[in-house]
């Protein structure tokens, strides 16, 4: 019990009290065929602190799971410019 005690301790250190994760949906029109989603989660998922990129080519967006201890919005959108698809905060 000690043990368990120990790592649970340590895992809740481990990470900042004021860190969660959050969600955004992404904007990003410049997807033109089919296979630009697989660029844009790619660029995504390599952007640390980012748990999660599901892109959808039919809604033209992306929806991104990411710690904000480790990352922001702004580095996802800079993310996708960088990968050739400029995306915005979808409102």
């Amino acid at each position: 019990m000690k043990k368990f005690i120990g790592v649970a301790l340590a895992a809740a250190l481990a990470t900042p009290a004021w860190a969660a994760q959050k969600t955004v949906t992404l904007s990003v029109p410049g997807m033109s065929c089919a296979a630009c989603p697989i660029t844009v989660k790619t660029a995504l998922s390599k952007v640390d602190g980012v748990q999660k990129a599901e892109v959808s080519y039919g809604k033209r967006e992306a929806i991104v799971l990411f710690d904000d201890a480790r990352t922001n919005v702004e580095a996802l959108t800079r993310a996708t410019a960088n990968a050739g698809y400029p995306s915005t905060v979808k409102q």
